[in-house]
């Protein structure tokens, strides 16, 4: 075993920073595996294959941990890895103390992917790619044929430098804070602050993200009253929060969520052929 960083740990870290490149190689493809059901979550669990088979030496062990990191998660792809990072030093942790809070990792995962991509999304998405192809195509069009080349070296040359230090400086950050936290007695504060941020999240999503108004009216002329006005008046995105909180009911009953689609697809068809719901 080898310390990683004396500085941030007193004890003897079995995470080396070979292990850490291992998760920064392992997370290059981190979105090829995405989908509409958990979305990054696959490629999240793939990237910390490395630091669970170094963990964890049972075959029960490794299932628990990976079932831990194929619950839903969405981030800007380029700060994936600070996450990854500070959940590996919570892991290395939970596999020294049996006790240590599983559900604590969850929830900093949950707290952190919100804040991140938006972060995220307007440095890489929203600034630095059209500043990068803005040059690259001013190039182009003065027939320089490296302004295609120019814009690959500007866009991915920060992107790959910001991923590789989030994983490092993840895991310090991991480590430290932990560390602190457990001495001060404030993970319990921590775990649920973190817990509470990200039903918040989630209730941000439910109101973006989820579409459904009922366009039923009552009434004639000026005395027309529109059902989902009062809906809203009841409460806003009521509707979108009854349906998810439905479905999450059923996904608690083991229902499969290919059949959850399917049937949301046929009830959105049959609903807006005779006018129930609307976009």
């Amino acid at each position: 075993m080898t310390t990683f960083n004396e500085t941030q740990t007193e004890e003897v870290s079995v995470i080396t920073k070979k292990d850490l490149r291992n998760v920064f190689w392992k997370s290059l493809p981190f979105e090829i595996s995405w989908n509409y059901v958990r979305q990054d979550h696959l490629g999240f669990a793939y990237a910390m294959t490395p630091i669970i088979e170094k963990l964890y030496k049972t075959k029960e062990e490794r299932k628990e941990a990976l079932e831990r990191h194929t619950e839903f998660f969405n981030i800007t792809v380029y700060f994936s890895t600070l996450v990854l990072g500070i959940v590996t030093a919570m892991e290395e942790r939970r596999a020294k103390d049996p006790n240590f809070d599983t559900s604590s990792i969850s929830n900093v995962k949950a707290s952190l992917m919100g804040p991140l991509s938006g972060i995220g999304d307007s440095i890489f998405l929203g600034t630095l790619r059209i500043i990068a192809a803005g040059i690259g195509c001013s190039l182009l069009m003065n027939g320089n044929p490296f302004g295609a080349l120019l814009f690959l070296l500007l866009y991915n040359i920060p992107a790959f430098a910001v991923r590789y230090i989030g994983m490092m400086k993840g895991y310090q950050l991991g480590t430290g804070l932990l560390e602190k936290l457990q001495k001060s007695g404030l993970m319990d504060k921590v775990t649920n602050m973190t817990g509470i941020v990200g039903l918040m999240t989630i209730g941000s999503m439910i109101a973006t993200m989820v579409t459904m108004k009922v366009p039923i009216t009552f009434g004639s002329g000026d005395g027309v009253t529109e059902l989902q006005g009062i809906l809203d008046s009841i409460l806003p995105c009521l509707l979108p929060v009854c349906v998810t909180a439905f479905i999450y009911w059923l996904l608690g009953k083991n229902v499969k969520s290919t059949y959850i689609l399917l049937g949301i697809i046929a009830i959105s068809i049959v609903c807006a052929g005779f006018g129930i719901l609307a976009a």
